[in-house]
């Protein structure tokens, strides 16, 4: 399994009154993640082109703890399924520095002609990138990283 790493902090305005995420800003923290991986595995440019595109199909996410403000999460990202023309991903949230997964989600996209919107089948580039992942690589927006690791 080829996982890559997304970390960020939470800020004030995605908790609800609860003082805790809102579960709709799950599906955005997700969706951030896959970005940075498609980044991480060298099709940033394409998504910024419009020579890939995709669509999110179906997600499904189960929550087993709250996030709160200002802790710095940390979601793993990889490829659980690739098939014809759509890419299962699977993502796994944690409050960065522990084990526990406090969300998952599974997240099928289909890839589509960025004109048309009809499915296409997956490149063979983006299926070996994907089923190579971006082990060991990580994107910080949270300056977590830096701020555990001072040089």
């Amino acid at each position: 399994m080829s996982v890559f790493r997304y970390l960020l902090r939470v800020r004030y305005s995605e908790c609800d009154a609860q003082k805790v995420v809102f579960n709709a800003r799950y599906g955005e923290y997700i969706d951030l993640a896959t970005t940075e991986l498609m980044r991480a595995v060298g099709f940033g440019e394409a998504l910024g082109s419009g020579e890939l595109d995709y669509q999110l199909v179906k997600q499904v996410i189960e929550w087993n703890a709250p996030a709160q403000f200002d802790q710095v999460l940390e979601l793993s990202v990889w490829a659980e399924h690739l098939g014809t023309t759509s890419f299962t991903l699977r993502t796994d949230i944690r409050i960065a520095g522990q084990e526990r997964v406090i969300c998952s989600a599974q997240t099928v996209n289909v890839q589509v002609d960025g004109q048309t919107l009809t499915k296409k089948p997956l490149s063979p580039e983006l299926r070996s990138a994907l089923q190579s992942g971006a082990a060991g690589r990580s994107t910080d927006h949270a300056g977590y990283l830096q701020d555990a690791c001072p040089s």
